[in-house]
């Protein structure tokens, strides 16, 4: 490859990067960092309770949720009025993710949205989204649309994605 046409080349590389990057951390800085301050107060878990955060759901999720291979998501502290308000905010997520440390403390590791489905789920529906993101079912059984982000903690897997396999469970 000559000279000229590897410059074009690492030119049109550049550009393609110039044009690309800001748009992704625009996005990261911009929604996610609304997301985080929105959030923030809640790496006490009890400012979650005192606004309304409960572990678990009807009696339902209150453990450390973790999955055999994919690694886990943790403790959910989710607020019903919010679950059972088919609307999306962004800066209300229906529930809050922590991780146990070796302490026994809690630590804010992500935030969850979630819409309540019909049971068993429509395949027919168009899902709900957030942050540009659609949601899905993942447990057909509750039928709810979920959507996380590990706002407050890296996920090998992805920003978005539901396991995380630098979380364990106790």
């Amino acid at each position: 490859m000559g000279t000229t046409r590897r410059i074009r080349r690492l030119i049109g590389l550049s550009l393609t990067l110039a044009l690309t990057i800001p748009v992704a951390a625009a996005a990261e800085s911009g929604d996610l960092g609304a997301v985080r301050g929105a959030t923030a107060k809640y790496h006490q878990v009890e400012r979650a309770i005192a606004d309304g955060y409960e572990l678990g759901y009807s009696g339902i999720i209150t453990g450390c949720i973790a999955h055999p291979t994919n690694g886990a998501m943790g403790y959910h502290y989710f607020r019903a009025d919010l679950i059972d308000d088919p609307a999306v905010d962004p800066l209300q997520p229906e529930g809050l993710v922590y991780e146990s440390l070796p302490n026994g403390k809690l630590k804010l590791v992500a935030v969850e949205w979630i819409v309540p489905g019909p049971v068993p789920p429509d395949p027919t529906l168009t899902p709900p989204t957030v942050l540009g993101e659609d949601m899905h079912v993942l447990n057909p059984a509750l039928g709810w649309y979920i959507h996380h982000a590990w706002a407050w903690k890296h996920n090998p897997s992805g920003i978005f994605s539901d396991w995380n396999p630098e979380v364990t469970c106790p």
